[in-house]
């Protein structure tokens, strides 16, 4: 069972919520997908059951299409956040980790085509591998991080160049929903999204702050 715990695995202590995705946030990723930029952030969200380890066997649906790697800088929230917030991460952010949002890329061009929401392309059992997270006072902005599979470099970014920063995002999605203790962000992917396979390795990395690595499995 998923549990939030620091690149040392040691356990966080918070409870374990929903995960809140922001999608088109770097401009590189929205070329990349033939998308468009957005006034505001593009929000979703996916369920407690789509939390699992990133350093464990990552298992992807068979039979529903390509399941494509999108790595994210993710925010663990440490107290509430709502619309009468000030923002101060320090005292907001428990920590700063890394997620892969796994998303069933047939199944969302299908839903897009149909005007559907996305839910069954994001929000599937073990959608959202998460890395051990740093604590946010041990961390210095603007942070790198990248994804390699098979020991070669597929996605890299930086929070400097997301089109909505952390501070905003944080504001922008506190005015439609709260946000409570042991939520995560995901603050959006950059370019080099791709699909999966059985038997894929993969290493993420935030700068010199976390080091996960995973191998891809089908689910049974």
């Amino acid at each position: 069972m998923y549990k939030h715990i620091t690149t040392n695995r040691e356990a966080i202590g918070l409870p374990v919520g929903k995960v809140v995705c922001v999608g088109r946030n770097y401009h590189d990723h929205i070329k990349e997908m033939a998308s468009s930029v957005t006034d505001a952030p593009l929000l979703f969200m996916k369920p407690t059951s789509a939390m699992c380890h990133f350093d464990t066997e990552i298992a992807i649906p068979q039979e529903k299409g390509e399941c494509h790697n999108e790595i994210e800088v993710a925010l663990l929230i440490k107290d509430k956040v709502d619309r009468h917030t000030e923002i101060d991460m320090p005292s907001q952010v428990w920590g700063v980790g890394l997620g892969l949002d796994l998303t069933l890329r047939d199944i969302q061009a299908a839903a897009k085509q149909q005007g559907h929401p996305w839910e069954a392309a994001k929000s599937f059992d073990n959608s959202c591998p998460l890395s051990g997270f740093v604590p946010f006072a041990d961390i210095r902005l603007p942070l790198r991080f990248s994804l390699r599979i098979n020991n070669q470099e597929k996605q890299s970014g930086s929070t400097e160049h997301m089109i909505f920063g952390l501070r905003e995002l944080l504001s922008a999605i506190a005015s439609s929903f709260t946000l409570l203790p042991g939520d995560v962000v995901l603050t959006g992917t950059p370019s080099g999204v791709g699909p999966l396979f059985t038997g894929d390795k993969l290493q993420a990395t935030m700068d010199n702050y976390l080091n996960a690595t995973a191998s891809v499995t089908a689910c049974r």
